[in-house]
């Protein structure tokens, strides 16, 4: 079973020491059964070319001199590659080949596609011998056996079986490239570049998992690195993109080849067969990877326009051209991008229906995110202008501009287009999970913040998440209208789901913010800091879980360089957690702290004054959405519990849940049975506060709900529970709704430092989570 098709260019076959590096890539990298697809050796079938051309001019000499020079360079491979038997075998066949060329020519009996065949069936014959050599089991294929056209179609079932037929299982199958037959058993080819194509077409026939196409470069870059040394190499590319740049002649990838792939799942990279170890390019899916920003340079080309263009036309004279021609319309027009070579060609095809619009153009396109393409046009002309050159023609398209010119781009003005096109500050991909009242203000105050952060960071908002419904796009969500993007977009997902997509994300750094409640979802964090992610949380689960999985995260945060930032899941938008941070990066160190950390029990005790039952304020804040569904889920304590036990982990002591005692505002018997149990026996609730309030005043106290952390030398005291704060007291002048916190130390010990405000509120807790972000991006800048 063939599980991976590779594909070597003749650029790394140029020579015996590329093929003994070939060779080595394919011990590595294949297994029995895989296919690899080459090309002409070198230059060769620019050599066949040559030799066409002059048979065709009847140039007897140099037709002469280029076949000395074929058997030369063919004669050397073989010499320097192959031993005994294997050479005497490889030179004889070489031999009578020539000299069946040249009978040919006497005879005026020369076919130019059977010629250039020459060149791949003499890469795949040399390469098979050698892997022979060194005892592996391969053998050579002549793809005219695989594949066959009607009428220049490929007859799919058809190739699909001879590909099941003669691929050998147990063997290294070396095939030819570029070429073909047709029904009649004449050779035909595929166009020049075919052999990738090819390489995707034998892996579509076979069913492979992938195909990897070896070249001299290390992938896919933003321009030609040629050309501009800061060219970005891109680790993904998606294939729309890659087919664009095809068809407006980048030379890496070429239209064609991504064809067979269509509706697969079959992998596409790209690979330096010069240096192994680099990280490849990988063409991938649409919608799994964000879309790149890319220049390319067009040079001597014409533009054409065509009437009543019909559906293949395009694909027939690419072929007739052996070119790939990228076609568009603007004002109601059609154009072709036709090399200024081929115009000719071309105009004849259509016999009167194409006129030349514009020629001998150079010029640009640039490709990027559609978002882009608007500010990119206006920034790319004003650079030309700069420059003294001004586009002759400009079409602006989604996903693309093309800029034609009398000019060249030169490399100079090439390098300074890419600085301000290409080259911009870091990326950074936003996954937002939790789109209630605190995410939504979050988002809607995403845009103000990306504008601050625009000089060295680009932040888009890739995710969305909320229950078990996902919008996802790599290239970014419009957050002006991501309500209705989520409504008609949004698809249900599962965590193997959201970890495969994060996986995919190609950003430099990635973030992902917990705006849920959700202790499943804060389960999920040590696989995403697995995957290169950032965190922000508002979520309190993950920061009072299980000491030896807090310390395990942790951990792997910090041998990943990632960070963590958590301010909102004590105090919403107060800067507890940095104010702490801060005091014991001075040298402080904190002895006590006591507050009040709950908004809604805040609320509630603040609000008490013997006047009004206290269930009855219990009902108002239900009313007012201060209270959990379940009021009682405030009244438990449980919330204060995990806020003083994240306190506590910030000063670095290593406590559970349990070590923290707690007593409820409300009696035991009331946290059996349901709500409607609860609101029976009200009364209970009501004696209950009533008692406590009046132990309270007896002490000329009042009665509050807090958390306290108190540490000494030898022991840690941490609780949460009904107090009696005395009148005059900072915590007995709270308003309600606040947080306080005051907080002791070596420094402030006989004046505490004091933090109070909003406890609660979307606009604050998402102000806290955008300092987060803000604290995060800075310190990955």
């Amino acid at each position: 079973m063939t599980q991976t098709v590779h594909k070597f260019g003749g650029s790394s076959l140029s020579s015996a020491q590329r093929y003994e590096r070939v060779a080595s890539i394919i011990l590595e990298h294949t297994q029995p059964g895989d296919c690899v697809v080459v090309s002409a050796a070198g230059k060769t079938t620019d050599t066949l070319v040559k030799l066409w051309q002059s048979y065709q001019q009847q140039d007897t000499h140099v037709v002469a001199d280029i076949l000395l020079q074929l058997n030369n360079h063919q004669t050397d491979l073989i010499t320097q590659l192959l031993h005994a038997d294997l050479k005497r075998t490889a030179l004889t066949r070489l031999h009578s080949e020539l000299t069946a060329i040249s009978e040919l020519i006497k005879n005026q009996g020369l076919k130019e596609a059977p010629l250039l065949a020459h060149g791949e069936v003499w890469s795949a014959r040399l390469l098979a011998l050698y892997l022979t050599q060194l005892n592996i089991n391969a053998c050579d294929l002549d793809a005219r056996t695989l594949f066959t056209l009607n009428n220049g179609q490929l007859l799919h079932t058809q190739n699909a079986q001879q590909c099941a037929k003669f691929i050998t299982p147990d063997y290294i199958n070396v095939v030819t490239g570029f070429i073909a037959s047709n029904t009649l058993g004449d050779t035909v080819t595929l166009g020049r570049n075919g052999s990738d194509y090819s390489a995707t077409l034998l892996a579509n026939y076979c069913h492979a998992k992938q195909v990897c196409i070896w070249t001299d470069t290390q992938g896919v870059y933003s321009t030609d690195p040629r050309k501009v040394s800061k060219a970005v190499k891109y680790n993904k590319v998606c294939r729309g993109q890659a087919n664009l740049l095809a068809r407006l002649g980048n030379p890496v990838l070429h239209a064609k080849t991504l064809s067979p792939l269509r509706n697969s799942d079959i992998k596409l990279s790209v690979r330096s067969s010069f240096d192994v170890q680099a990280t490849p390019t990988d063409i991938v899916k649409e919608g799994n990877v964000k879309q790149k920003r890319f220049i390319t340079t067009l040079n001597n080309i014409d533009l054409l326009t065509v009437e009543k263009l019909a559906e293949g036309e395009v694909a027939d004279v690419s072929q007739l051209i052996q070119h790939s021609i990228h076609h568009f319309s603007q004002n109601g027009e059609t154009y072709l991008v036709v090399p200024s070579a081929s115009t000719y060609k071309v105009v004849s095809y259509f016999e009167g229906r194409a006129n030349i619009s514009e020629s001998s153009l150079n010029g640009c396109a640039v490709v990027a995110p559609v978002n882009d393409i608007s500010k990119l046009n206006v920034l790319a002309i004003d650079t030309l202008n700069a420059h003294a050159i001004e586009p002759r023609f400009i079409h602006q398209d989604s996903g693309y501009i093309l800029l034609l010119t009398d000019q060249v781009i030169d490399s100079d003005i090439l390098s300074v287009l890419h600085d301000k096109l290409i080259n911009k500050g870091q990326e950074v991909a936003l996954i937002i999970a939790g789109l209630g009242n605190v995410g939504e203000v979050f988002i809607e105050q995403l845009s103000a913040q990306f504008e601050r952060f625009s000089d060295d960071f680009t932040i888009k908002l890739v995710g969305l998440i909320r229950s078990e419904t996902l919008l996802f796009n790599p290239s970014g969500i419009n957050i002006a209208d991501w309500k209705t993007h989520f409504l008609s977009e949004s698809k249900a997902y599962n965590n193997q789901t959201l970890l495969n997509i994060i996986s995919e994300l190609d950003y430099e750094h990635k973030v992902v913010v917990d705006i849920t409640a959700s202790e499943a979802f804060s389960q999920l964090y040590p696989e995403f800091v697995a995957l290169d992610c950032h965190l922000i949380s508002a979520n309190k689960y993950a920061g009072t879980a299980d000491t030896a999985w807090y310390k395990a995260l942790r951990t792997s945060i910090s041998e990943r360089n990632l960070h963590w930032r958590y301010n909102t899941s004590v105090g919403a938008g107060l800067p507890v957690n940095f104010a702490l941070a801060d005091l014991q990066n001075s040298g402080d160190k904190i002895t006590r702290i006591e507050g009040v950390f709950s908004g809604t029990l805040s609320w509630l005790c603040s609000k008490f004054d013997g006047t009004i039952p206290f269930s009855d304020l219990v009902l108002e804040a239900q009313k007012m959405g201060f209270t959990e569904p379940d009021p009682r889920e405030d009244l438990s304590g449980r919330d204060m519990q995990r806020k003083l036990l994240i306190l506590a982990r910030e000063l670095g002591l290593e406590l559970d849940l349990d070590d923290i005692s707690l007593s409820a505002l409300m009696p035991e018997t009331l946290a059996i049975g349901s709500w409607d149990d609860f609101l029976a026996n009200e009364s209970t609730l009501n004696d209950f506060i009533d008692a406590h309030a009046a132990n309270a005043k007896a002490q000329s106290s009042v009665l509050r709900y807090t958390g306290l952390l108190e540490i000494t030398e030898n022991k840690v005291t941490a609780q949460v529970g009904i107090t009696y704060t005395p009148i005059g007291d900072a915590l007995a002048n709270l308003t309600p709704g606040d947080n306080i916190f005051v907080i002791n130390s070596k420094w402030y010990s006989a004046n505490a430092l004091v933090i109070q405000g909003p406890g609660a509120g979307k606009e604050v807790t998402a102000a806290g989570i955008h300092s987060d972000l803000y604290w995060l991006v800075q310190n990955i800048k």
